[in-house]
């Protein structure tokens, strides 16, 4: 490991506080008896505090030094004075500690006194202070010059893989997640309030089911069998429902094998609920009192910035039937069209389709790219076609079509709901339809029949309406952030290149592949002072690269075969 020059010093400090008998990351419990925000909050001149946190800055001022300590609750001045810290002859405890030992990022425990400076800032008149934990590694922070803050840590992917620094140094930060565990607790105790139980379902499952996405794959070894993180817990959670229980919800880390951008995240976090003797009639009201109900317990208001817009969750939604929106913002009429009719309108639209597309498939193309985007406060879409949705309750007035509605916010499905189906005879008949187009190629169609879940129904499954909540996409709503990754507090990241020390040999042959562009594999392989088990692995690994790639992977590469 390569340290800077600060963390070398920083090391030599501590072996410096170590010398003089002091421990550096002491064992004891230390009697924090106020914080921050409490000192401001309940100020009393002279009261008696001890409170304890991280150095964010220092001025050393001779005898007399401020600095500011950071908890978790904000920020206080703290007043060191030699000669109340120390006493007789013996100053080390300032002159050395203090003024040479310690540094920005150390976390120590202050006993001393509340009063006002003469410039009316709060702050406490350190009695003595402690050492708690020593930082060795500088804390990113910003630098400011005649009024000019630069160097911030603001890089995003700086920040995500490093979350811990982003927490301290960027405090606006710390506000997201302290507002993510208010919705989780204001939506728990929505639930617990109407009645209903909070359950656990299993992670790893022999079945993906419940959703049509692409699973993580594991295996068992006990049992010697594959098995799968689950992609939703919906089946779980109807079979506890089949076992006599009126309404149960589960907040679920659930795992998709897809793409990662700004609203997808491989782990997200699912909330589902499933209520029996309700319908999705029902449901909306539901929703629409819930997200109301939650908003106000993040915010203090229905209303929340997003972006350009503002959103208003307070009740009722506006609901609109999906063939109604396709018709409003297109002018084609779903209705009856045939698969082939559908494809070619979607064609007439410049929207790519192809021949392993159904006709929900197509649908949800045309409405995915037409009309999803203009609604921007939340709107119930409703009823859509049977194809769409093969977990849900065909429609009461309509065989073409469920009860099922999404609910939109600034273009994105925050919420997915149904009346459920309930028909094993029927459930089993749309399952063997999603076999037939996953075997044409649909890659949104399950590839897997649930026989348990099918087995379960048939012993009868009350009416019942479900909904789930991607929460993280709430979360973004109600903290105007445009990325998932700002509400995560460890999103998924590529691997981090490690700088790696490369032998001679390595050096040589690095500038040699760099060339691989311009000289051709053969001629490189000539040139090359490897051995054949060497070189055989380093064309393996570059035969899955592009040649135009080959100076980027380079370094990447040589961590794996030097």
């Amino acid at each position: 490991m390569q340290l800077s020059e600060l963390e070398i010093v920083r090391r030599q400090k501590l072996d410096r506080l170590r010398a003089l008998g002091i421990n550096p990351y002491p064992a004891d419990l230390y009697p924090v008896s106020i914080s921050s925000e409490e000192i401001k909050k309940d100020y009393k001149e002279g009261k008696q505090v001890v409170i304890a946190g991280r150095l964010m800055a220092i001025k050393i001022q001779g005898k007399a030094s401020f600095a500011q300590l950071q908890d978790a609750k904000g920020k206080v001045q703290v007043y060191f004075n030699r000669d109340e810290i120390c006493t007789g002859e013996d100053k080390t405890k300032y002159n050395e500690v203090f003024k040479k030992l310690l540094d920005l990022g150390d976390f120590v425990g202050i006993e001393g006194e509340l009063f006002t400076t003469k410039v009316g800032e709060i702050s406490v008149r350190v009695k003595d202070f402690t050492l708690l934990s020593k930082a060795l590694k500088p804390l990113p922070l910003p630098k400011e010059k005649d009024g000019v803050v630069y160097d911030a840590f603001t890089d995003p992917e700086q920040r995500y893989r490093q979350r811990y620094a982003d927490l301290v140094v960027n405090p606006h930060v710390k506000e997201v997640f302290v507002k993510r565990s208010k919705l989780f607790a204001a939506m728990r105790q929505f639930f617990n309030d109407a009645g209903y139980m909070e359950v656990e379902t299993p992670i790893l499952q022999p079945i993906p089911g419940g959703a049509a996405a692409r699973p993580f794959i594991t295996h068992h070894n006990s049992l010697d069998v594959p098995m799968y993180m689950r992609i939703a817990c919906e089946l779980y959670l109807k079979k506890v429902l089949i076992g006599g229980f009126d309404g149960v919800y589960e907040f679920a880390k659930t795992f998709r094998n897809e793409g990662m951008d700004r609203t997808h995240n491989p782990e997200f976090t699912m909330m589902e609920i499933y209520v029996a003797y309700k319908d999705y009639n029902w449901m909306m009201e539901f929703v629409e009192k819930l997200l109301e109900y939650c908003a106000i317990a993040v915010n203090g208001t229905t209303k929340a910035n997003f972006g350009e817009h503002q959103i208003d969750f307070k009740a009722p939604y506006a609901r609109v039937t999906m063939t109604d929106s396709i018709k409003h913002f297109t002018g084609f009429d779903i209705t009856g069209k045939t698969e082939d009719e559908l494809r070619a309108a979607a064609k007439d639209m410049g929207i790519e389709v192809d021949d392993t597309m159904g006709k929900g498939k197509i649908i949800d193309e045309i409405f995915g790219e037409k009309c999803e985007g203009n609604y921007i406060n939340p709107t119930y879409i409703i009823d859509y076609p049977k194809e769409m949705s093969p977990l849900t309750k065909e429609h009461r007035d309509n065989p073409e079509l469920t009860e099922r509605f999404e609910l939109m916010i600034c273009g994105k499905e925050i919420a997915n709901a149904y009346s459920e189906l309930n028909d094993p005879i029927d459930q089993r008949q749309r399952f063997e339809h999603q076999l037939e187009l996953a075997a044409k190629g649909d890659d949104e169609a399950t590839e897997f029949i649930d026989h348990d879940f099918l087995r379960a129904l048939e012993y009868g499954m009350p009416p019942t309406s479900g909904l789930g909540i991607g929460m993280d996409r709430l979360i973004m709503f109600l903290t105007n952030n445009q990325s998932i990754q700002e509400v995560l507090f460890f999103p998924q990241m590529k691997p981090e290149r490690k700088a790696v020390a490369l032998t001679d040999e390595a050096k040589s042959v690095l500038a040699i592949l760099k060339k691989a562009t311009k000289i051709g594999l053969d001629e490189l392989k000539a040139q090359a002072a490897l051995s054949n088990k060497k070189w055989d692995k380093a064309m393996k690994e570059l035969s899955k690269n592009k040649l135009a790639k080959v100076e980027k992977t380079a370094e990447g590469l040589f961590v794996e075969i030097v």
